[in-house]
């Protein structure tokens, strides 16, 4: 994707998240749904560790698409887990934002 369509797409994924969320969505904040709608256990009180696991979650199954990670099973709690797929290259943050971004876009444009 060209970085001045994915921006445009992005704003536009951002635009709806917000007016389904609030306005002041990060990026974190957007893992953290995606993980919690990956998880399939509704909204609930997490603690700091499991917020991490559900934006792990999210990471994971936003980068299964690349390669760079694939799904093994739901653990006898419901909570999904991944395998290391292909090795993710070295990015530089801003080049790590954009993937994240694209993937999100993609994410929710195949909802």
């Amino acid at each position: 994707m060209i970085d001045q369509e994915l921006e445009q797409d992005w704003k536009i994924t951002l635009g709806k998240l917000e007016s389904q969320f609030g306005s002041g969505l990060d990026m974190q904040g957007i893992l953290f749904l995606i993980g919690v709608q990956e998880l399939g256990k509704g909204n609930r009180k997490f603690s700091k560790d499991q917020k991490l696991e559900v934006m792990h979650i999210a990471i994971c199954t936003l980068l299964t698409p690349y390669g760079y990670y694939e799904f093994e099973g739901n653990d006898e709690e419901g909570w999904p887990h991944f395998k290391p797929g292909a090795k993710l290259p070295h990015l530089k943050p801003a080049q790590q934002g954009l993937l994240m971004k694209q993937a999100i876009v993609e994410y929710f444009r195949a909802l």
